[in-house]
């Protein structure tokens, strides 16, 4: 994004029907570095901003559901809204919305609805787009054949009391190359637990070949959509608890083709 770039004119480049093309994720990268950047103007249904009864105006697309609002006091101005609102930094918003697995709809008024945001999304924007992948993931069993890493991740693991079990996924994110995710289900968050974790795949990864990516993912995470996904349709490949998986169900459907955890582009 270059400098001077507003929400609006991202928007614009946003467009609906545009969805599934390298330059649209990029254009939504964009956008999504901008409203972490930018202010928004939040239309309350009830009650008047900072007053204990304010409350969001809600939407429902395809069952998710976000919460309306505007992109400047122009914005709200051609919005013909006249309840209260409030104004409210992006990131801000976006870490009190996506715990609820709420997302945000941009400027609901203007020709062609608007763009949503779903709550995966404001989850990156509060924690930092650049810390998490961006969606949609396209989510599947890894077909690497690595055995040496997988025998001394196993072999690792063993020797890691606070691990219970392991999982792992292929994970191709809209943006960026694709890696190798393992899922690291621990018997408890305590904090020598998790040092203990990271030091086992530190010393696992110096067996994953040049140039293979290789993520961790705390199963424990239920706002991860990957940890979502191998939950429900993968089995762990290491388990101290029982040498067969149980709760596994292989007649689950395979992962939604628009990205697990992510709506349907609209």
């Amino acid at each position: 994004m270059s400098a001077g770039e507003s929400v609006e004119t991202l928007l614009r480049r946003v467009a609906p029907g545009g969805h599934g093309t390298y330059e649209s994720y990029e254009n939504y990268e964009s956008l999504l570095q901008a409203l972490a950047g930018s202010q928004v103007w939040m239309l309350l249904w009830n009650g008047q901003a900072g007053s204990p009864d304010a409350q969001y105006g809600n939407m429902d697309v395809a069952g998710y559901g976000y919460a309306p609002c505007v992109t400047s006091a122009q914005e709200l101005a051609a919005s013909g809204w006249n309840r209260a609102h409030e104004v409210v930094a992006g990131r801000e918003i976006a870490a009190a919305l996506f715990a609820d697995r709420w997302g945000i709809w941009l400027n609901p008024h203007a020709p062609g609805g608007g763009v949503g945001i779903p709550w995966l999304d404001l989850r990156r924007i509060a924690v930092g787009l650049d810390q998490l992948p961006a969606g949609p993931l396209r989510i599947s069993e890894p077909t690497l054949e690595i055995p040496q890493f997988y025998a001394l991740l196993t072999q690792n693991a063993h020797r890691t009391p606070v691990v219970r079990s392991l999982r792992r996924a292929w994970v191709r994110p809209a943006l960026g190359v694709p890696y190798l995710a393992v899922g690291l289900d621990l018997y408890d968050s305590a904090p020598a637990s998790i040092e203990a974790a990271r030091r086992m795949m530190a010393q696992s990864v110096l067996a994953v070949p040049d140039g293979l990516p290789v993520s961790s993912v705390a199963m424990a995470d239920d706002y991860d959509p990957v940890a979502m996904w191998m939950r429900s349709q993968s089995r762990p490949f290491f388990d101290r608890d029982a040498h067969a998986p149980a709760g596994y169900d292989a007649s689950r459907p395979p992962a939604p083709g628009a990205g697990y955890g992510y709506p349907r582009a609209f």
